[in-house]
């Protein structure tokens, strides 16, 4: 055995040592990262403002800091931003995470010299996961090639500016840089269809062993390599036995992903943000994820039905109940407090803590009081999938309020298909069904004659490809919205089928 694969099995012991201590002791160890946070709070313009000094347990956190968006918080972002210390987290950040947001433009997410270790330590223990249950290590001495963003960057104000997956670039372990694929002249493309046919060309013969990206954006490499070597990527790459993921849901993409590698292959799910690495599969049988808790990051719940409400119950680890979809609130050491990035989640177990990401709290339908959410249209989508042997590359879901034809509205599913489903309105007979079994309020309007059955319209291939590019959100961490409740994506998808 090679060195590099005899010690990362030592390692890999070490580190599972270490995990199973605080996943044992979740309380004691979110308890410990809450005073941390709250002692380096108290010396910033957030903690003075909020009374740090009087904030002795989370109960007292919870009624003198109040959940906010990043529109909420953007009065001291933008004081940050513009060069002022102390103002979230002590000192000034390392970097900024460039992301999009919805209503604020670009949105700056700071990363200190406090959170940065933990983004690559998490993304390593993963491996290290892996390696520990599955003794698995011949992929350490092979080929590794992460899809991620440019690692060019920007300066903003004497703070360095980037995708989080381009400033991660930076952090990659000198002992894997041998090994790591593209070039940093590759890496540096800004175009993304550019940058995939550039990588096809320096990955096509080398011996991969691991690769990594969000499943959409790898489909496409995976495209490209099969067109270029007329071949599929498991015949051309033989030691590629690791696939690693994250950003969304993979099983819609699965039985698309086996066509195009030939075989079946291990995968690890990350759950990886700007914000901060939360969670990843710590086991190959269970889908679920491990909730990082000594990672810097204190944890609040919040139920997703009473989110809205006007004085919703803020639930620590202590209170959370599984299979109910929580809107999850973090306070970190990069200076969010309270912050609420969006994301939906349910526990799949409370001893571990395991999570599965349930969708988005902006991306649902409920233009009729149904609230149909990502992890509803997703699962039903992987059964008609499973259910008829189709595949997808792509889907996305949308209201159709005002139908032709004095038409009932309904739920329009636009679908790119790999391989369409013979019987297409059994297909999504399928879908609507699971989907009325998951979601009694949709159930209560198909029944009660106020929505009629879902409609699927099959789009030509490339076309999420163009609407992405047309929207500068081609690659890199970007992703397709699973569905939405107005019609923006849904249009701009039917007029490519005009042309």
């Amino acid at each position: 055995m090679r060195l590099k694969r005899f010690l990362s099995k030592i390692l890999a012991a070490s580190v599972h040592k270490k995990m199973t201590r605080w996943a044992n002791n979740p309380l004691d160890t979110q308890q410990k990262v809450f005073q941390e946070l709250i002692r380096e709070g108290r010396k910033t313009k957030f903690g003075q403002d909020h009374h740090f000094d009087q904030i002795q347990n989370p109960q007292q956190f919870t009624q003198q800091v109040p959940v906010r968006d990043y529109e909420a918080l953007r009065i001291y972002v933008d004081q940050m931003v513009d060069g002022a210390p102390d103002i979230l987290w002590p000192g000034r950040p390392l970097y900024y995470a460039k992301t999009s947001g919805t209503t604020s433009g670009a949105k700056y997410i700071p990363i200190t010299k406090a959170s940065m270790p933990h983004h690559i330590t998490n993304a390593k223990n993963a491996l290290l996961c892996y390696i520990h249950e599955t003794k698995k290590t011949q992929f350490v001495d092979k080929k590794m090639i992460f899809l991620q963003g440019s690692p060019v960057l920007s300066d903003k104000n004497g703070v360095k500016l980037g995708r989080l997956s381009g400033i991660a670039a930076h952090y990659v372990p000198h002992y894997l840089q041998s090994n790591r694929l593209p070039s940093l002249a590759v890496n540096c493309i800004e175009d993304w269809e550019a940058k995939v046919t550039a990588i096809v060309s320096e990955t096509k013969n080398q011996d991969m062993g691991l690769i990594s990206g969000i499943p959409s954006w790898v489909q496409m490499y995976f495209e490209k390599l099969n067109q270029a070597s007329q071949t599929t990527v498991g015949q051309l790459f033989p030691n590629f036995d690791l696939f690693v993921y994250g950003g969304v849901n993979f099983e819609p993409y699965r039985q698309k992903f086996q066509t195009l590698i030939g075989r079946t292959t291990d995968s690890i799910e990350l759950y990886p943000a700007s914000e901060g690495f939360f969670a990843f599969q710590n086991q190959q049988n269970d889908p679920s994820l491990l909730l990082q808790l000594d990672s810097g990051i204190y944890y609040e719940f919040i139920k997703t039905a009473e989110f809205f409400d006007q004085s919703p119950t803020r639930h620590s680890l202590k209170t959370v109940e599984k299979d109910v979809d929580y809107v999850m609130i973090i306070s970190t050491n990069a200076g969010l407090w309270a912050y609420n990035i969006g994301d939906t989640v349910a526990f799949t177990c409370l001893s571990p803590f395991k999570i599965r990401v349930t969708g988005r709290l902006k991306h649902f339908i409920s233009a009729f009081g149904e609230h149909v959410i990502g992890k509803e249209v997703e699962q039903a989508m992987s059964l008609a999938l499973a259910a008829t042997g189709a595949s997808i590359t792509e889907f996305t879901v949308a209201p159709q309020i005002t139908p032709e034809h004095n038409e009932l509205p309904f739920h329009q599913w636009l679908v790119e298909f790999d391989h369409t489903p013979k019987d297409l309105e059994g297909f999504a007979q399928i879908i609507d069904a699971n989907l009325q079994k998951q979601n009694v309020y949709y159930a209560d309007l198909v029944q009660g004659k106020v929505l009629q059955p879902l409609k699927i319209t099959t789009l030509s291939s490339g076309s999420f490809n163009k609407v992405m590019k047309a929207s500068g959100k081609l690659g890199g961490q970007n992703k397709v919205p699973r569905l939405s409740n107005d019609r923006t994506i849904a249009e701009a998808l039917i007029r490519l089928q005009d042309k």
